[in-house]
């Protein structure tokens, strides 16, 4: 049995955001629909009317967060929380780009956030445990939860100096010190777990610690692991869907995580699970140092 993950990580978010794009970049919104005034926090002041006859320049990622951007020069930012999923109906076809839930059909008296777009679309922001929110930003207003987050694993500003100039001095964990949105942002326990194995660094070494060599091998795996993660559409542990409602299935190449027990891909020797702030860890204690 897979240990309850339930925040997606960045590859899940990447996919969320793939699905989504076709039909909400350089689509107007139409009309927005809220049938509650809130989800893990209640909504800005005039939120729908605000957004309404905006158009939607441009649809990225930053970190775990997807990001709108209006023609009104505002900006709107979405996280999907630990159950949020977003549904696309287009002329009567339901496409679901991403989810982190059991794919079976939304109850309707969930469907909080509605997007009607000049495209046709109507995009659905279904969540049952309310732990996904929406903010909108004024132009030139601070976004102040980005303000503090490291860089993004894929890009060029994140490498193994970076990475190490991140972890000087620190005597926490590496495995912490990774899932630390201020060292580098995006990563989760998963992806965590399983490029710490490939680049043969025990979860349990002082970040501090780590050699200049350890701290290129590290990076460039975290990348790699990223870039394949993706290219699977996201890990399904809780039947996490993409753009066309099919399933991820990197789980099914993990190495580590939740193996438990089971031998070790390279080595035999069991794979161990610890806990480390409250997050499982799973590693192998022969392969890994």
């Amino acid at each position: 049995m897979q240990p309850k993950d339930n925040m997606p990580e960045l590859p899940e978010v990447e996919t969320v955001r793939a699905g989504l794009s076709p039909h909400m970049e350089g689509a107007r919104f139409e009309r927005v629909t809220l049938n509650r005034p809130d989800l893990r926090f209640p909504f800005a002041d005039n939120f729908a009317a605000r957004i309404e006859g905006a158009t939607l320049t441009r649809l990225s990622r930053r970190a775990k967060f997807l990001m709108a951007e209006l023609s009104s020069g505002e900006t709107l930012i979405m996280h999907l929380g630990m159950s949020g999923r977003f549904t696309i109906d287009e002329g009567g076809a339901k496409l679901m780009p991403g989810e982190f839930t059991h794919p079976q059909a939304t109850n309707p008296k969930h469907d909080h956030v509605i997007f009607d777009m000049s495209s046709g679309a109507r995009i659905v922001f279904n969540d049952p445990r309310r732990f996904g929110f929406m903010e909108l930003f004024a132009k030139g207003e601070a976004i102040e939860r980005l303000a503090h987050l490291g860089p993004e694993p894929l890009s060029n500003a994140f490498n193994g100096p970076a990475l190490r100039a991140a972890f000087k001095g620190k005597k926490s964990k590496v495995k912490i010190a990774l899932l630390d949105q201020r060292n580098v942002s995006g990563l989760g326990n998963i992806y965590v777990c399983e490029a710490l194995y490939r680049a043969g660094i025990s979860p349990k070494r002082a970040a501090g610690r780590l050699s200049v060599t350890e701290g290129e091998t590290l990076a460039g795996h975290i990348k790699v692991i990223l870039r394949e993660a993706i290219a699977s559409g996201g890990s399904s542990l809780r039947d996490f869907a993409g753009a066309s409602g099919e399933l991820g299935y990197f789980q099914h190449s993990f190495d580590v995580y939740g193996r438990e027990g089971e031998p070790c891909r390279t080595c035999s020797a069991p794979i161990i699970r610890l806990v480390q702030s409250a997050r499982s860890t799973f590693y192998c204690k022969a392969c890994q140092r």
